[in-house]
């Protein structure tokens, strides 16, 4: 995480530019929008990488689920979707069959 992703999680329609991930160096192009201090933006940044850290198991499960397609077509040759999208499934296989 860092100061740019803090800051427009903390107000996302800010303009700003800083340098080098120094608080100090923020130059705030909104004066209608708050800035917001550095306590707030290091705050953030702790939060947004807890949340980050705590979806790291998602991450690792979606690199190892087979393809969704592939899910799909397992289910639907296991007889596990309804009869109505069943016919629909295989209305869509009838029209389109493998060569």
């Amino acid at each position: 995480m860092n100061i740019a992703k803090a800051i427009k999680s903390l107000q996302p329609n800010a303009q700003f530019s800083y340098e080098n991930e120094d608080y100090s160096t923020i130059v705030w192009y909104e004066e209608s929008v708050t800035k917001p201090t550095e306590s707030e933006v290091q705050e953030e940044i702790v939060r947004l990488q807890a949340e980050y850290d705590a979806q790291e198991y998602a991450r690792s499960r979606k690199n190892e689920y087979p393809d969704i397609g592939d899910q799909l077509d397992d289910l639907f040759k296991a007889g596990a979707f309804s009869t109505e999208m069943t016919a629909t499934i295989q209305a869509v296989k009838d029209k389109y069959p493998k060569e």
